[in-house]
């Protein structure tokens, strides 16, 4: 095993330049609402059906993906859906269902 020493201002501001990375990257990836949510939270939050989801993916309506055999939507494409009209729900049930998607990604 190889010990590499540094002092402890350039160790600090290594840290301190990992802080400010992190704190942009949270930043940015929260306000671009790119994360996926599942079926079930989808039809929890926003009160829709299962059904209701699988016409709209069936019309190509909505954009999804699926892994090992469960349906993801991105955050972003359910915000559109809502902006589009396609569902009708409250804006702060996608609201709830951003803060609890932020709540279990931290």
């Amino acid at each position: 095993m190889e010990v590499i020493t540094i002092e402890s201002k350039a160790f600090k501001e290594i840290l301190n330049r990992l802080d400010k990375i992190s704190r942009y990257v949270k930043e940015h990836s929260e306000a671009d609402h790119e994360g996926w949510v599942d079926t079930h939270d989808v039809c929890s939050y926003l009160k829709v059906s299962v059904r209701t989801l699988q016409r709209l993916r069936t019309q190509k309506l909505l954009n999804y993906s699926i892994i090992r055999g469960k349906t993801f939507y991105k955050l972003s494409e359910i915000q559109r859906m809502l902006d589009e009209n396609l569902i009708k729900s409250n804006p702060q049930d996608f609201q709830e269902l951003l803060n609890n998607y932020y709540k279990n990604a931290k």
